[in-house]
């Protein structure tokens, strides 16, 4: 049997065959709502190259593909993608945070998550997993979840394991909804993001998921503000949180990163962290 060519499937990498440009364009495209007559415009190509290109039936060159990403919106990490699917070397650095080069974006964000102190701040990547958390994080998840603490080290699968998180939220039902869109929506964006697909589905497949969460509507838009009301013996502790993300970043790990503060919506919550707080640095002090 003849195999198939690297223009048919794509190329492989690391024994796993990665979509051709071609195939990632015209996904892109779908999910952008174009047509092919209104890309080849925005992208100043003509509708009979873009065909040939989505259907592999030309190589595009460098500045196309340039001009088609710029016309698609897609992001640093897409574009990276693209390059290589194409047989081109990837245009953006992705360094790991802990090398020199970011030694001072690592500076930033250690005072953010410090600054945020009694109350809990994590820094997460771009499919919500935990990278690092502040103290006042470590602290409230060991008092709602006792030593043991939580059983994932990525945020949306703490909130709905049963035997995690989940287990102590009280409005649940209303807190998970807004995260399953939140997902899809990114998903919609990124429809080549096969780790948010994977996470998408372990979320829908914990028990008491509703089912019509598996049927994404992406006409309703989440919530700018969302309210978890975590409950622990006598107490409700209420948070919201806000987002921090690196504006214009010139790496890729950056333009995946963003820090979630959460803030105490109630003073019986503020309260309570600060008592939480005291309590810890009175029994550090005590064993010195």
């Amino acid at each position: 049997m003849t195999p198939l060519s690297n223009a048919t499937l794509g190329v492989v990498l690391n024994k796993k065959i990665i979509p051709s440009a071609g195939s990632q364009l015209k996904q892109w495209r779908i999910s952008r709502g174009m047509s092919q007559l209104a890309l080849a415009l925005e992208a100043n190509l003509s509708t009979r190259h873009l065909s040939c290109v989505e259907t592999n039936k030309s190589q595009p060159s460098r500045e196309a593909l340039t001009r088609l990403a710029d016309a698609l919106q897609l992001s640093m990490y897409e574009r990276n993608a693209l390059w290589r699917a194409a047989g081109f070397v990837a245009d953006h650095p992705e360094t790991e945070l802990s090398q020199p080069a970011l030694a001072q974006i690592q500076q930033a964000i250690d005072c953010i998550l410090a600054q945020q102190e009694p109350y809990p701040a994590f820094l997460l990547d771009r499919h919500w997993q935990i990278l690092q958390s502040n103290a006042a994080a470590d602290r409230l998840n060991r008092t709602l979840l006792g030593e043991r603490g939580s059983l994932h080290n990525n945020i949306l699968l703490q909130f709905f394991d049963p035997n995690d998180l989940r287990g102590v939220i009280e409005n649940w039902l209303e807190v998970a909804v807004e995260l399953i869109r939140h997902v899809q929506l990114a998903i919609a964006r990124s429809p080549l993001d096969e780790r948010a697909q994977a996470l998408l589905q372990q979320m829908l497949s914990f028990p008491d998921v509703p089912k019509n969460w598996r049927t994404p509507n992406l006409a309703i838009t989440p919530a700018p503000i969302l309210t978890t009301t975590f409950k622990h013996h006598q107490h409700r502790l209420r948070f919201f949180s806000a987002m921090t993300s690196f504006g214009m970043p010139r790496d890729v790990t950056l333009e995946g990163l963003h820090i979630e503060s959460c803030f105490p919506v109630d003073q019986a919550t503020a309260e309570f962290c600060r008592n939480l707080s005291a309590q810890k640095d009175l029994i550090a002090n005590s064993t010195l």
